[in-house]
C-alpha cells in the first residue's frame, strides 16, 4: 500500500511517500519512495526539495524554485514530485491509497490514530485553541488532500495520543481543579509518535515487545522531551499543556517558576503576545547563550571558552539528567535509556555529558561506542551494563504511515 505522510506547518510542508504492508512492518522493510519538502510557503521564493532514495544518487537532492502561496499549491507540488519519481509505482495519483496527517493536538478525545471522518474533523477543529499555532495548518493539509485525492483515506495521527495513559496524578496540575473542568488544562505531552516509535524499535531490535520493558526515551532536538514508558505505556512526560514545559530547548525556556514570568511582565510591561514570543522563541539555548539555538554552534563556541555557550550546554544536560533520574523513580527502575532526535542521534558529546552523571544507576558508559553511534541504532554503554543506553534514530513519518495502513485495513493499533 502506498501512503503519503503529510506534516503541514505555517511556512513549510513536509511529506514522504512510503510503501508499507503488515508483512513489511513485521520485517522492518517499508520503502521510502519519495521525500518532498516545501519551504518558504506564502512567498515568491518557495523551494521544493525532493529526495528519492531509489531513483537519485545517495544524498542527492533536487531543488525547484517556484512561488507557492496556498496549501493546495504546496500539495500539488508534492503530488508532481511523487509522480515524477515514483510514477512507475503509482500509475497515477490515484495509486496513493491513504494520506496520514500529523496533527499536533488531539485533546482528551483522541487517544489513538483515527480516520478523518467529518465528525472527527469537527472535533479536531474544536480543539484548535489547544494548539492554535499548529492545528489550523495541519487541517489545511487535510482539506487539500481531500480535494485533490478524493479516493484516498485520510488518517490523523496525533502527537498527544501516546500520552493518554499518563495517570491523573501525573497529568493534573496543582491549580484549582475547576480550571481542568472548564478548560481541560492538564499535561498532554507531545512528540508521542517519536517516543512510541523508538520504544517499539528498541524492542524489535531485541526480539521482544515494548511491554517487556521499562524505558526512558529522550527526544532531543530543537524541541526536546523525555518520556517514561512502562510496559509499552507512557506514564509521564516532560512536556505539558504546551510544548514549552520541561527541558531546556532550542528557543523554549522549559521549566520555570510562573512567578518569575509574572515578575518579568510587571517590570517589562509585556503584553501576552510579547510574552509568548519570549517564552517560545527567545529563550532556551538561544536565550541563555545569546548566540544560537543550534547545539552544533554552541559546542564549537564552548570549545573556544565561550562561558555562556558552555552554561547553556551544561543547563541542557543537567535538565535531561534530572528528568531521567525522576523517571527512574516514577517507574521504580528502568531497563534502558534511549536517545533520539537531531541532538540525541548526532551529538556524541552531549550524550556523554548526560550519561556520565548516571553511573550510580548502572549506565556503564563506553566512549568509543558513543563516538561511533551517529545516526544509527547502537548501544553507547558497555556489554553487561546494568542500565544500557542506546541511540535509536526516530522515524515519525514511518510510524504515521504504518498507523494509516492499520486504520485503512482495520488492523489493531499497537
Amino acid at each position: 500500500m502506498k501512503i503519503l505522510v503529510l506534516n503541514f506547518g505555517s511556512s513549510s510542508a513536509k511529506s514522504q511517500l512510503i510503501e508499507t504492508s503488515p508483512e513489511q512492518i513485521a520485517e522492518n522493510r517499508d520503502r521510502l519512495l519519495v521525500k518532498v519538502t516545501v519551504d518558504r510557503m506564502g512567498t515568491p521564493y518557495s523551494v521544493v526539495q525532493v529526495e528519492a532514495p531509489e531513483k537519485l544518487p545517495a544524498r542527492k537532492k533536487v531543488k525547484i524554485s517556484r512561488p507557492i502561496y496556498k496549501a493546495e499549491e504546496a500539495f500539488q507540488a508534492i503530488l508532481d514530485a511523487c509522480m515524477q519519481y515514483a510514477g512507475d509505482e503509482l500509475g497515477s495519483v490515484e495509486g496513493i491509497d491513504g494520506v496520514g496527517h500529523r496533527v499536533v493536538h488531539g485533546g482528551e478525545r483522541f487517544q489513538r490514530s483515527t480516520e478523518m471522518t467529518p465528525e472527527v474533523v469537527d472535533d479536531i477543529e474544536e480543539n484548535i485553541d489547544l494548539a492554535p499555532l499548529h492545528t489550523p495548518h495541519n487541517l489545511k493539509g487535510f482539506y487539500a488532500a481531500k480535494a485533490m485525492l478524493p479516493k484516498a483515506t485520510n488518517v490523523a495521527v496525533f502527537d498527544t495520543s501516546f500520552h493518554h495513559t499518563i495517570p491523573p496524578a501525573a497529568h493534573i496540575y496543582g491549580l484549582p481543579y475547576i480550571y481542568y473542568e472548564r478548560y481541560k488544562i492538564r499535561r498532554y505531552g507531545f512528540h508521542g509518535t517519536s517516543h512510541r516509535y523508538i520504544s517499539y524499535r528498541f524492542a524489535q531490535i531485541h526480539g521482544k515487545k515494548r511491554e517487556d520493558y521499562k524505558l526512558i526515551t529522550c527526544h532531543l532536538g530543537n524541541g526536546c522531551s523525555v518520556t517514561a514508558i512502562n510496559q509499552g505505556q507512557s506514564v509521564d512526560t516532560s512536556m505539558g499543556f504546551t510544548p514549552i514545559e520541561g527541558l531546556l530547548m532550542g528557543t523554549r525556556c522549559g521549566d520555570v517558576d510562573p512567578m518569575a514570568v509574572l515578575h518579568v511582565i510587571w517590570h517589562e510591561a509585556m503584553d501576552a503576545q510579547t510574552l509568548e514570543s519570549m517564552l517560545n522563541r527567545m529563550s532556551g539555548l538561544y536565550g541563555v547563550s545569546g548566540i544560537s539555538s543550534d547545539m552544533r554552534v554552541l559546542l564549537e563556541e564552548a570549545a573556544k571558552n565561550n562561558t555562556r555557550a558552555k552554561l547553556a550546554i551544561d543547563m541542557f544536560c543537567h535538565r535531561v539528567r534530572k528528568y531521567i533520574g525522576a523517571y527512574i523513580a516514577v517507574m521504580d527502575g528502568c531497563d534502558a535509556i534511549l536517545f533520539s532526535g537531531g541532538i540525541g542521534e548526532n551529538a556524541a558529546g552531549i550524550r556523554q555529558q548526560i550519561c556520565e552523571g548516571l553511573g550510580w544507576f548502572g549506565v556503564d558508559f563506553d566512549t568509543e561506542r558513543n563516538a561511533a553511534a551517529i545516526g544509527i541504532d547502537a548501544p553507547i554503554t558497555k556489554d553487561g551494563a546494568r542500565m544500557p543506553a542506546w541511540v535509536i534514530p526516530t522515524n515519525e513519518e514511518l510510524l504515521i504511515a504504518r498507523d494509516t495502513l492499520r486504520c485503512i485495513e482495520g488492523l489493531p493499533l499497537p
